[in-house]
Order: C-alpha cells, then sequence, then structure tokens
C-alpha cells in the first residue's frame, strides 16, 4: 500500500474499528535484556545499527503484531524512536544517520513478512516530550517546540509512517507546538498526556481544556487524543470526573497505553525495581476501562509485555460477534 493510502486505511481502523490494539512496552523490555543493549541518550533507538540489538527489537514488535494477527484486532506498532530528537541523536554519536528510515524499515520488513494478513498492522512514527516526560517545568513553549520537534517528525513522515504519535506529554505548551509540527507533514496524528487521577495533565491543566485548546489550533487538529503512562484505574477516575463536565471529550479520547503500576509519575521517577501486576489483572482492569469509558484503542506502557497483551487481547474479543479472525 501506498503511504496515502496507508494513512486512510489507518484512519478507517481509528474511527470505525470497535477495539484497536497497541503495543506494550518495549523499551522496559530491552532494559531487562541481560546485554544492556540500551543507549543513556536515545534508548532504543541506537539499537537499529547494532545486529543484536536489531534482532531483540524485532523479536519484541514481533510478539505484539503476533497477538494482534491471533485476534483479528488492528495492530498499531510504533517506532523506537520516542527519544531520537537531534539533541539526543548527537549525544548518542547518531547525527546523520538515517534512524528514522531504519525504524520504519524495521517495522515495515516485519508487517511484509506476514503478507496480506498485514493489511491491519500500523506504523506509527513515534516522538517524545524534548525534557523528563515526569516534569512539565521543563516543557518547551508552543512555537519553540514546534520548531523543535518540526525536523523529526518530518523525517518520520517522509519515511512513511501510517500516523505520528507523541507520547507521555506532560504539559500543554509542549503538545501545542508538536500539534503544529504534526500538522505540517500532513499526516495523521494521534497526542497522547500523562494523566492524573483528578483529570489534569501533569502540569495542572484540565483534560478536556486541553483538548479544546489544541483542537482551536488553526490546521492542527490530531486524529484523535489518548492518555499512556498510567494505571487503567487512574485512567478511569480521571477521565469519569472529566467526562462529566464534558461529554463530547469522549469522542476525542478514545486510546490509552496503560501501566501496570498504580504508583504516581513522582512515585515511579527513577525507581529501580518494575511495579507490575499479572496478565489477568492488567486485563480485566482495561476490559473495565473499554466496557466503561468506551476507550476503543488499548495497549500497554510500562510494567507490560507480550504476556499482558495477549491477555488484554484476548478479553477484548471473548465473546464479541463478528470478530474478524485470521
Amino acid at each position: 500500500m501506498s503511504g496515502l493510502a496507508n494513512h486512510a486505511s489507518f484512519l478507517r481502523a481509528l474511527h470505525e474499528a470497535p477495539r484497536v490494539l497497541t503495543e506494550g512496552s518495549v523499551v522496559e523490555r530491552l532494559r531487562r535484556h541481560p546485554a544492556g543493549l540500551l543507549d543513556p541518550h536515545v534508548a532504543n533507538a541506537g539499537l537499529l545499527f547494532n545486529p543484536e540489538g536489531r534482532e531483540a527489537l524485532a523479536g519484541i514488535y514481533r510478539d505484539y503484531r503476533d497477538i494482534g494477527l491471533r485476534h483479528g484486532l488492528p495492530t498499531l506498532l510504533l517506532t523506537p524512536t520516542w527519544r531520537a530528537n537531534a539533541e539526543r541523536l548527537a549525544r548518542a554519536g547518531l547525527a546523520g544517520r538515517d534512524v528514522f528510515g531504519e525504524a520504519v524499515g524495521l517495522l515495515a520488513g516485519l508487517r511484509d513478512e506476514v503478507g496480506g494478513r498485514g493489511e491491519g498492522v500500523f506504523i506509527g512514527g513515534l516522538v517524545g516530550c524534548r525534557g523528563d516526560a515526569y516534569r512539565p517545568e521543563e516543557a518547551l513553549p508552543r512555537e519553540e517546540a514546534a520548531a523543535f520537534h518540526a525536523p523529526h517528525v518530518e523525517a518520520l513522515a517522509r519515511a512513511g509512517v501510517d500516523f505520528l504519535v507523541a507520547q507521555a506529554l506532560p504539559a500543554l505548551s509542549e503538545a501545542e507546538g508538536l500539534a503544529l509540527a504534526m500538522a505540517g507533514t500532513r499526516a495523521p496524528f494521534l497526542l497522547s498526556f500523562i494523566l492524573r487521577p483528578t483529570g489534569t495533565l501533569l502540569d495542572g491543566t484540565p483534560l478536556a481544556e486541553a483538548v479544546a485548546r489544541i483542537d482551536a489550533l488553526p490546521g492542527a487538529r490530531p486524529a484523535a487524543y489518548m492518555v499512556n503512562c498510567v494505571h487503567p484505574s487512574i485512567f478511569r477516575e480521571g477521565l469519569s470526573r472529566q467526562l462529566a463536565a464534558s461529554p463530547a471529550l469522549g469522542a476525542r479520547v478514545v486510546g490509552l497505553q496503560a501501566n501496570t503500576s498504580r504508583l504516581s509519575p513522582e512515585e515511579l521517577e527513577g525507581r529501580a525495581e518494575l511495579d507490575s501486576e499479572t496478565p489477568d489483572a492488567f486485563a480485566r482492569e482495561m476490559a473495565r476501562v473499554h466496557a466503561e469509558c468506551g476507550t476503543r484503542l488499548l495497549g500497554g506502557c510500562c510494567g507490560t509485555d507480550e504476556r499482558h497483551i495477549a491477555a488484554l487481547a484476548s478479553a477484548l474479543t471473548e465473546g464479541a460477534p463478528g470478530e474478524r479472525r485470521p
């Protein structure tokens, strides 16, 4: 399929599929790899140029791809580029390397492996904020953020992603700048925030206000919004508070990539040990989010692995008549 066809197919799945699966954690699984593969500056992006690291990446993505295929669910795989901005690439010695082309090429190759069955596998170009995702005071102002993020979102779009996504956003200002930069590529894009149980971003902006302000930016309306890096129970509480005052928000906030930990971002920051729950407990919590909040795009973040995503996919498709199975 061409890039344009993939954009249209992705948007159809996003807006029409009753359930869409996303990957689980990638970086955390690599952190537990005995070879210590992660780079302190760009996390997993450097593995694209390391044969052992590239194979480890491919194995993780293949796990998530195959779970989606087994359950007949549209599945989103995100490039290993969350930390791959120009500053960090330079620190990691990767300036001038085709990081974004290699990242998209890896996932496109995994999609091609399964032939026509890969039509429901979509490649997202992943970026993050410039600073620490848990520290909203480090967020860039809107115009500075637009200029800072434009080069890497444009590179991902040129490499042929089906959509763009910015994750773990703690503050409105940088999210606005990312929206402007992503809109300039003409690719569909998603913005994903970290949410408190009160229903605010980490910078204190209510989620409904953040969505309304970004949606009002001329020509920069995201295809949809998500939340990631919080436990399903925190998402449920925070979104419910916002929906009570702004019912229309449910049509815009359609996704959750959840942690397995109920700890706050401040408690998780710098934590050495993994705080996790069983795959079945995670799947039950996520199925509750789907049932109570209508959230359709579901996957995992910190603490999850292929077992959690497999349990989630089973919970989402059990007893669902008409679900397409390959």
